[in-house]
């Protein structure tokens, strides 16, 4: 796999350091607080993984699957919920865990759809914020580790064609590499 990466942008020690972050300011933010986080599978593993070992409150932990994707690498628009909540999240604070946003289209279904199960509130926590792709939708992500570049990323959870989830780094996936050119 090392020659498809084109380069490395976050370090695993960069990521840590910026996880350890994230779940300080989300455990003052959160503290006294009934909450459930919700890992949106499969790519947020890694993340939500590590974000949780740094909490120092209590919580319930969840997982919802959702699609936008298919097998591409650019959004279909269309989306399809795979899993839904197991614990009912009424009268509680749920955080949406995510590794990362890019148009928001998906997650402002997603956090409109939880909304609707009376919810004392809905956040959403994502590592990679990828801004400049959020051209029409209005979504707030209230915790974001990283801007990211509009480039194809890849490993701590984020995968293409379901590899590359393994690397302890985020990494640029080579064009030719998802282009088909090699």
């Amino acid at each position: 796999w090392a020659n498809n990466i084109e380069k490395v942008i976050f370090s695993e020690a960069e990521i840590q350091s910026k996880v350890k972050e994230l779940a300080y300011q989300i455990s003052k933010d959160y503290q006294g607080k009934e909450v459930i986080v919700v890992g949106i599978l499969t790519g947020a593993i890694c993340f939500m993984t590590d974000l949780l070992k740094n909490f120092l409150i209590p919580y319930k932990i969840d997982f919802m699957s959702i699609s936008s994707y298919g097998s591409g690498t650019t959004s279909s628009g269309v989306v399809k919920l795979k899993k839904d909540l197991s614990h009912d999240p009424s009268g509680k604070h749920v955080l949406i865990v995510e590794d990362l946003v890019d148009t928001g289209n998906t997650l402002k279904w997603l956090k409109n759809y939880i909304m609707t199960k009376d919810c004392a509130s809905v956040r959403l926590c994502t590592l990679l914020d990828k801004k400049e792709r959020r051209t029409q939708t209005d979504v707030t992500v209230d915790y974001s580790g990283y801007v990211c570049p509009n480039e194809f990323v890849v490993g701590y959870g984020m995968d293409y064609a379901e590899d590359y989830r393994c690397l302890p780094f985020i990494g640029v996936l080579k064009p030719e590499v998802y282009s088909g050119e090699h």
